[in-house]
């Protein structure tokens, strides 16, 4: 007798597309070095920031576009698809390097600025080229702002018998996952780095993140549809937000740290709110976040619909291409702030500026889809898995 399998739902979730889009102008902010605008980002006000967010969708669109793949054509043909896509990105991401280091290097040259080099980690490569160049084959040599895309790699590379496992025994699938993260903290393991230290992102602790969204997109989130409309929890998940915020901005505001005094046995607890291996506060600060979001922001919305949101829903549409430009904008934004002028009116107009150039490159994209038929002829009613990659 066979096992049932959880099959996923055909109804598609635009609330997706639209936070992955916010979360790639929230990123492209953040790389921006001493950018007064990312003031405005989610990381200043809490323990997570904009990767969790990144993560956890895209585990949720992997298992929507690959899990139905699973059930129509078997595990081979489905892993296949998998790993092709792995491939792609693992092209995508050698392609950015490419064009990165020539970026990075034309200008710490040709503005005889070596703090250019040093600050995007990229000093190994101008001393050891050859070198360097393997350990980026490998995964191992990553500069500044290129770590997320090794990380989705390695967690699509490991995707296929997890995806498997989740249809068939989801639940089992969760605690797997969440087994595999407590043993991580408990014998600090990760993948070593070049030219030394380990992966800024763990991929064996950010796993549980990408499995959890799997695990929602495959029938989880019905299951805790209930528990998520209490009121209790809406009340819980605020406070912790709350709790989070003012944590968070007493590391930047002195005056703040003068008045908030934690007893010593909770900054024990707290500190560090380690990154690396996806700290449990920075994940229940996620699902706080997420869980206000459901709570507020129904995915029969008419907002999401509206065409102010458009612009952010298109960019989460195209992630994987907005995600390597973003790259790209950011330093020139670090460059022009510090070779033309720093001042605040130029941070504010590098940081519009950049955001509209996503918006105009998706829009390029969608509009390129649709003429080679490839896309609605309309505005789009549903969105691609885009990094999971496939149509849904």
């Amino acid at each position: 007798m066979h096992s049932p399998v959880v099959t996923t739902s055909t109804g598609r979730d635009l609330r997706l597309d639209l936070f992955r889009g916010l979360a790639l102008w929230l990123i492209f902010l953040d790389h921006i070095p001493s950018n007064v605008v990312s003031w405005i980002t989610i990381r200043n006000y809490g323990f997570s920031d904009a990767a969790e967010m990144f993560i956890f969708i895209s585990g949720y669109t992997a298992a929507f576009v690959y899990g139905r793949a699973m059930n129509e054509r078997g595990f081979v043909i489905s892993g296949a698809r998998i790993l092709k896509r792995a491939w792609q990105i693992y092209v995508a991401h050698i392609f950015l390097f490419a064009i990165y280091m020539a970026e990075i290097s034309y200008v710490a040259t040709s503005f005889e600025n070596p703090l250019y080099a040093e600050e995007m980690n990229i000093l190994d490569f101008l001393k050891q080229p050859d070198q360097t160049i393997i350990q980026a084959l490998l995964l191992k040599f990553k500069p500044a702002n290129m770590d997320v895309l090794p990380l989705y790699i390695v967690l699509l590379l490991l995707f296929p018998p997890i995806l498997w496992l989740l249809q068939r025994a989801p639940t089992l699938a969760l605690i797997g996952s969440a087994a595999v993260y407590v043993l991580v903290w408990w014998f600090n393991f990760n993948l070593p780095a070049y030219p030394e230290g380990v992966w800024y992102f763990n991929p064996f602790a950010w796993q549980l993140l990408f499995v959890f969204g799997a695990w929602c997109a495959l029938g989880g989130a019905e299951r805790l549809g209930p528990l998520l409309r209490w009121r209790i929890t809406t009340a819980v998940a605020l406070a912790y937000i709350v709790f989070a915020a003012v944590i968070a901005l007493t590391w930047y505001l002195p005056f703040l740290s003068r008045l908030v005094h934690l007893p010593v046995w909770l900054e024990e607890l707290i500190y560090p709110i380690d990154k690396t291996n996806l700290d449990v506060l920075r994940f229940a600060h996620f699902l706080a976040l997420a869980a206000v979001t459901v709570r507020f922001l129904p995915r029969t919305s008419p907002l999401l619909t509206s065409w102010a949101l458009y612009p952010a829903i298109i960019c989460g549409q195209h992630s994987l291409e907005i995600f390597c430009l973003g790259i790209f904008l950011a330093f020139a934004g670090h460059f022009v702030m510090v070779e033309v002028s720093g001042a605040i009116w130029m941070q504010v107009l590098i940081s519009a500026l950049g955001i509209l150039i996503m918006i105009g490159t998706a829009a390029l994209i969608m509009w390129y889809k649709t003429v080679e038929g490839r896309g609605p002829t309309t505005r789009p009613k549903s969105a691609n898995a885009d990094l999971a990659g496939g149509e849904a």
